[in-house]
């Protein structure tokens, strides 16, 4: 891989996903290529979501100048031939299996046989989608979450065709990124934090289901509790926080109760095939008028910007145990 002030970096669906990490790339210094796999009007809009991160960033001075010198930097195209130049090309389209194996396999056809490809996959197991491609070893999962820009997280999966020592040269390109970075060496379904956050789901709608607790209350509960403490360690290193012994002896009790339910919650699944889509469409596991769903939607946003910026006071380096 070459130096990352070198490295240019396509970005194969510019929708709200692909906006923000272009948006990131581009904070990190890096030339992008937006790129649209479907024939529509993507061009303004696109431009303008990415525009908006990237002011947002400025204005909390987590990047520095204007945004036109960022922008200045972004090519937004309709054409796979744009990707030609590109070091790595990071496809963030719907989950659907046959449309990230079309635009999988179209990214392949246009990039050198030397370039990094990577899936912005939340559930489509990496051994499945490297199979639609000549190079397998130069294919990984990368994970993001939503705000690019400011999240920390990011996760780097290796199939088992991937190269793993290009795997870890992701992760150090991450780092400069200013994300923490997990790196797996072997693929799973739902990968770390889907894993771990539908375990926590299925619990939570096990307890509404049978009369236990209501979603607001368990909203509350974990805003008030996991909500506090998962934003500055995760579960081991709370666990040695707050005394290991104590959730040894729960866990022999607690954990024969836990739902292993393997079927989709009916009220889930009601929601789901009447169309509810949360605050896209006013209608979830919660009811929103015409304007509660930007109050959500731009509440979440500053929540975020506020917690990168907690983080950074407290960055996991600098409790490193010194030597």
């Amino acid at each position: 891989m070459v130096e990352s002030d070198e490295i240019r970096i396509g970005i194969v669906g510019v929708g709200l996903m692909g906006a923000s990490i272009a948006a990131a790339m581009l904070l990190a210094g890096h030339k992008v290529v937006g790129l649209s796999p479907v024939d529509s009007d993507i061009d303004r809009s696109a431009y303008d979501r990415i525009k908006r991160e990237i002011d947002n960033a400025i204005s909390r001075n987590i990047a520095e100048g204007s945004s036109q010198e960022y922008l200045n930097n972004l090519k937004i195209s309709r054409h796979y031939s744009d990707l030609s130049s590109c070091n790595l090309v990071i496809e963030s389209v719907i989950e659907n299996l046959e449309v990230k194996k079309e635009v999988l396999q179209k990214i392949e056809d246009a990039v050198k046989n030397d370039a990094i490809i990577g899936s912005n996959t939340s559930a489509i197991p990496i051994n499945i989608l490297q199979k639609f491609l000549i190079h397998g070893n130069r294919f990984f999962g990368l994970h993001w979450s939503e705000p690019a820009c400011t999240s920390k997280f990011l996760e780097i999966i290796c199939g088992d065709e991937s190269d793993q020592k290009i795997g870890e040269k992701l992760q150090l390109l991450a780092v400069r990124w200013n994300k923490e970075p997990t790196l797996l060496r072997k693929d799973i379904r739902g990968f770390v934090t889907n894993r771990l956050m539908y375990a926590l789901y299925r619990e939570a709608f096990y307890l509404v289901e049978n009369g236990y607790a209501t979603m607001e209350d368990i909203d509350r509960a974990c805003r008030n509790d996991g909500g506090v403490w998962m934003a500055f360690c995760g579960p081991f290193r709370y666990m040695d926080l707050t005394g290991l012994q104590a959730y040894y002896h729960v866990m022999k009790d607690l954990f024969p109760t836990l739902s292993n339910q393997k079927t989709v919650p009916e009220f889930v699944e009601k929601i789901a095939l009447e169309g509810g889509n949360g605050i896209s469409n006013g209608r979830g596991f919660y009811q929103y008028g015409e304007n509660e769903e930007k109050e959500w939607e731009d509440a979440y946003a500053e929540f975020n910007l506020d917690m990168f910026e907690l983080k950074e006071k407290h960055p996991p380096e600098s409790l490193k145990k010194k030597t």
